[in-house]
């Protein structure tokens, strides 16, 4: 990267760091309804920026979800066209009272700003306006056509944008589909993600009588809705680990050795995972390490269990209901609604007597893996490793982000996510910020990174 454009970062940092707490200023909650008019606020701010930094088209488009804002230049004629994919919609923020600094209120302590959305997903999101405009006010013109697709729904699952994808697929054709909603390897490691695991979800309701029963009198006579949960819940993982629903593993893809391979060459410590998390010992399917079971290995983990009396002391009562939820992550070729009904299946065999018991289904989300080896993918980790000075991290994510499986399958391109966020920086939680050694280094592998794609895919 020439000097001219590292000019430009230089003397335009302090002008983008607040352009962007004006934008981490907006409290963008797309899981709550009484936040709509701010949702739309920052959809439109987004617009506005698009055009700032010198965008042909900006588009907000509008139905029955949150507002998708579309931007595109489409000049740099015979070179390849990149589709940035991001989202400016946040999580709630609670508890507040956890927070040291207002989340709305953009802080920096030791080079790192603190707000919720600056590291999920604004912060990231911005970077790459910013690596636009700086090639732009720099050159006048862009080595690659570029278009963004920035929504306002990931963080409740993306519900509206498969469709829109769907029929929008000529607007939104390109070569690649780029997204930085991931993080690096470790701090100085940069990562790219070839893989996620999918998702799928259910509710277990159990009842028993019509109503709490007073355990003395009734107690020896009647089924405890707790007690049949439990049982049910014991049925569908081994102590091993192994998840005992039947057909559950029949079409997860294995590891091959070479991924086995690259996971091992990590040197990610198992003893310092356990001091990180706190844990006196690692849990989980036998015959793979740790890593290959984050990353590469489907889960079923019961999220939340509740039901009978829970305040202070005891109450001597049978319970008349007790539920459990329940969540997947799944892994290619796995498909999350037939996991769901295996899940389904399984639990009404296995209620015991005495108890009705009901199953609900909610999300879904489709693995997503593209082979790690595709050009545009190995041009992205050398840009990475040009601006970071070592070798770039080829993983696989733990999480799911349901709609870049959608966007793989619908645009039939391959999907780069390049992240610039570190795992602990509380996304989703209190105290949410991101390194800004990261926000000046991947302004630089982003910008590196679209001068090397005009070279062709």
């Amino acid at each position: 990267m020439d000097q001219q454009l590292r000019d430009y970062l230089l003397h335009n940092r302090e002008k983008q760091l607040t352009e962007l707490k004006k934008f981490l200023a907006i409290p963008s909650i797309s899981a709550l309804p009484s936040y709509k008019v701010e949702m739309r606020k920052a959809a439109h701010w987004t617009a506005e920026m698009m055009k700032d930094i010198g965008l042909d088209r900006v588009d907000i488009f509008t139905g029955k979800g949150h507002p998708i804002v579309y931007g595109e230049w489409m000049k740099a004629e015979g070179k390849p066209t990149v589709l940035v994919y991001g989202h400016y919609d946040v999580q709630p923020v609670d508890p507040v009272e956890l927070w040291e600094s207002p989340p709305f209120e953009a802080e920096i302590r030791d080079n790192k700003l603190y707000a919720r959305g600056a590291s999920d997903d604004k912060g990231q999101v911005f970077m790459h306006l910013k690596a636009v405009e700086t090639i732009l006010k720099t050159r006048d013109t862009l080595p690659v056509n570029i278009k963004f697709l920035i929504e306002g729904e990931e963080e409740i699952g993306s519900p509206t944008l498969p469709s829109f994808v769907e029929k929008n697929k000529e607007l939104l054709k390109a070569d690649v589909l780029v997204i930085s909603d991931t993080t690096l390897l470790e701090r100085g490691k940069p990562a790219i993600v070839y893989g996620l695991r999918g998702l799928c979800g259910i509710q277990i309701d159990v009842r028993g009588a019509a109503s709490d029963l007073h355990s003395g009198l009734y107690g020896g006579a009647v089924q405890n809705p707790i007690h049949a949960l439990v049982e049910i819940l014991s049925t569908m993982r081994a102590d091993n680990g192994v998840i005992t629903v039947e057909g559950f593993y029949d079409k997860v893809r294995k590891l091959t050795e070479e991924e086995r391979a690259e996971f091992a060459s990590l040197g990610q410590s198992e003893e310092n995972l356990k001091t990180q998390l706190g844990v006196p010992d690692l849990h989980g399917e036998e015959g793979f390490t740790a890593l290959e079971r984050m990353w590469a290995r489907p889960t079923l983990e019961v999220n939340g269990i509740y039901g009978g009396f829970q305040g202070e002391g005891i109450k001597t009562v049978i319970p008349s209901e007790a539920h459990a939820k329940i969540t997947c992550r799944l892994v290619p070729d796995q498909d999350p609604q037939e996991i769901a009904d295996l899940l389904e299946e399984h639990v009404k065999k296995a209620a015991p007597a005495g108890v009705t018991v009901s199953v609900s289904q909610f999300d879904k989300g489709a693995p997503f893996i593209t082979p790690f080896d595709h050009p545009a993918i190995q041009t992205a980790g050398q840009a990475y490793e040009e601006v970071y000075g070592v070798p770039t991290a080829y993983v696989r994510g733990g999480g799911s982000i349901p709609i870049v499986a959608a966007f793989s399958e619908i645009l039939s391109i391959p999907v780069v996510m390049m992240g610039f966020g570190l795992s602990n920086e509380n996304f989703h939680a209190p105290n949410e910020h991101f390194n800004l050694e990261n926000f000046d280094k991947g302004l630089e592998v982003i910008i590196r990174y679209l001068f090397k794609l005009s070279n062709g895919l």
